[in-house]
């Protein structure tokens, strides 16, 4: 995996500390990668309502989005339960998916690791956006709108 990519791993997992899971005890971080090379990070935020909590990758897009970022070339996810040895791959939601589709090209990536609890990478996929939501909904490609 690239140096980039790797430097993403890591801040995924440094914020994932900070996920606020008082139901699930379900962390995730993400870190979100520009084209111009700056980085957002992002941790999941539940609330006893559930339609209010808000997923880690959204956090790191409205970041960078509220910051005047359009751009953007790859995610990094970790997630897993709380205090779990390994943490699992884990990819978006639905709802991030169509989420990221609204500001991401095809080719964009998403970085999906399995690490230990002490922030050592033991395995990661990587896959575009293309291939995570193929054939996606996007209102700008209707022309009458």
């Amino acid at each position: 995996m690239e140096e980039k990519y790797l430097n993403l791993v890591k801040s995924a997992y440094e914020i994932r500390k900070m996920a606020y899971t008082p139901y699930s005890s379900f962390n995730v971080g993400a870190a979100l990668l520009c084209d111009n090379g700056k980085t957002y990070v992002g941790c999941n935020i539940e609330n006893g309502a559930y339609g209010p909590s808000i997923c880690a990758e959204r956090v790191a897009f409205v970041e960078a989005i509220k910051n005047g970022e359009r751009g953007f070339e790859a995610i990094a996810i970790v997630t897993g339960p709380k205090d779990a040895d390994i943490y699992e791959m884990g990819s978006p939601c639905g709802v991030c998916r169509q989420f990221m589709s609204e500001f991401c090209d095809d080719d964009f990536k998403i970085i999906m690791t399995k690490m230990t609890k002490e922030g050592e990478l033991l395995d990661s996929k990587i896959l575009t956006m293309n291939e995570i939501l193929p054939s996606r909904f996007k209102l700008k490609d209707f022309k009458s709108i």
